[in-house]
């Protein structure tokens, strides 16, 4: 089925699924034509005529973790035992949702003089996704840092990728940290501090160049508590863009 725009969006079909970490799920639908978007936005998607339904509804907002210049549109979520998930785990390949979109501004500012600090805590880091992959591809001069908080490696969506993305790229530089590290854990431990920030801003700032913007994303208490952390930083909150994943 090809990808045509309706009254309310855009008539689309479930087009992958894989796990990207312990209940998580990262899908991919297809991709209208004419359907153009800037990384780090999000999208509406609802199913047409599911197999079942409930109180939550048959809509959910997701991030769009593809980058624009990708052939389809992906997201990702944790999985919870609500109908709209249960659905995505188990409908058919081709099922037909309804696209709204895109909405949204998390996305990369324009002066390349000024870094980007990018915090995400677990699924927030979808949004990331989107924007590291549209930078890199499209060459960006901007300096990225991206610190990504987790319980544990088995919960972490994506690590993998920005770990070869880094290696890649010396523009961008990945800070993962996790709150229970296997033996072999290198890198940073625990929550994401006000130290930690400080002390990783150092890799890519000199004295007397332009401070960064920061973006924040991920559940509510955790996006307050980074919020806390960039003030003891002293990162002006001016500075400071946030996107709660709630009810995900």
């Amino acid at each position: 089925m090809s990808s045509v725009t309706v009254s309310l969006g855009y008539a689309v079909t479930l087009a992958s699924r894989h796990e990207v970490g312990i209940r998580t799920l990262a899908f991919e639908v297809t991709r209208p034509q004419d359907f153009q978007f800037v990384a780090g936005q999000t999208a509406d998607l609802t199913w047409i005529d599911p197999p079942e339904t409930d109180d939550e509804g048959n809509t959910r907002t997701f991030s769009i973790a593809s980058a624009p210049h990708e052939p389809r549109l992906m997201f990702a979520t944790r999985l919870r035992d609500t109908a709209f998930k249960r659905v995505l785990e188990k409908t058919a390949l081709g099922s037909a949702l309804r696209m709204e979109g895109p909405f949204g501004n998390l996305t990369l500012h324009n002066n390349a003089k000024r870094p980007a600090v990018l915090i995400a805590g677990g699924i927030g880091i979808t949004p990331f996704r989107s924007i590291v992959r549209s930078a890199m591809n499209n060459k960006l001069p901007h300096k990225i840092l991206l610190f990504y908080a987790n319980k544990s490696v088995e919960t972490a969506p994506f690590l993998d990728e920005f770990t070869a993305i880094a290696k890649e790229h010396p523009n961008f530089t990945f800070i993962p940290t996790v709150d229970e590290p296997p033996p072999s854990w290198s890198g940073e431990k625990g929550h994401i501090s006000a130290e930690m920030i400080t002390r990783r801003l150092k890799d890519i700032t000199s004295e007397g160049s332009a401070g960064p913007i920061c973006y924040v994303a991920g559940p509510p208490p955790m996006v307050a508590s980074i919020r806390v952390a960039l003030k003891k930083a002293e990162i002006d909150p001016d500075d400071i863009r946030t996107e709660d994943f709630s009810g995900y």
